[in-house]
């Protein structure tokens, strides 16, 4: 489900992120294929100096259908980045890569809040992300975030969720709970 970057990818990657569906909401953006390259090339740096994580969400056959990324990491937080291209889009693909992903961070990796900014007018994602029942619409309860992502209260562009590491554990655990004792029929 999740891989680590790899400059073998790119090809598969630059095709799936260009479609005009996807490319609007990217945050690592790049025009053409040796661009695209170039710019994996740093994330993979930029992992390895700490600064960021990312990872390549793959299908059930291990080929790349996106990335997912935590980006700005600061005192154990950071922001998510994730696209997933159209062909997958609707499948389930997203929230399988968001657990896998959160799972890391906040399991293996130390990472003790996630936010995620999303652009008012993109339907799709805040629709995926209050479909998590970890997540938290956040807009009125950190405004001193809410205000840093929009400065302009006149053109409020992003909304703000939290993910925070105790309500993942607590959903997993519900998880695990809800295996322990299947429902059983009347």
């Amino acid at each position: 489900m999740l891989k680590k970057r790899n400059i073998h990818d790119s090809h598969t990657l630059f095709e799936l992120m260009i479609h005009p569906e996807v490319f609007p909401f990217v945050r690592q953006k790049a025009s053409s294929y040796e661009e695209y390259v170039f710019i994996t090339k740093q994330t993979i740096e930029a992992e390895e100096q700490g600064k960021l994580i990312s990872r390549t969400i793959t299908d059930e056959w291990g080929s790349p259908i996106g990335t997912i990324n935590l980006f700005d990491i600061e005192d154990n937080s950071g922001f998510l980045g994730t696209w997933i291209g159209k062909p997958y889009h609707g499948k389930g693909y997203n929230k399988l890569a968001k657990d896998a992903f959160f799972n890391e961070l906040f399991l293996d990796l130390g990472i003790e809040t996630v936010w995620m900014r999303i652009r008012k007018e993109n339907v799709r994602s805040k629709k995926a992300a209050e479909k998590l029942p970890y997540c938290l619409k956040v807009n009125n309860l950190r405004p001193a975030i809410y205000r840093k992502l929009n400065p302009s209260p006149q053109e409020e562009i992003f909304d703000l969720y939290e993910i925070p590491k105790d309500l993942f554990l607590l959903h997993l655990k519900r998880m695990d709970h809800n295996e322990d004792f299947p429902a059983l029929e009347a």
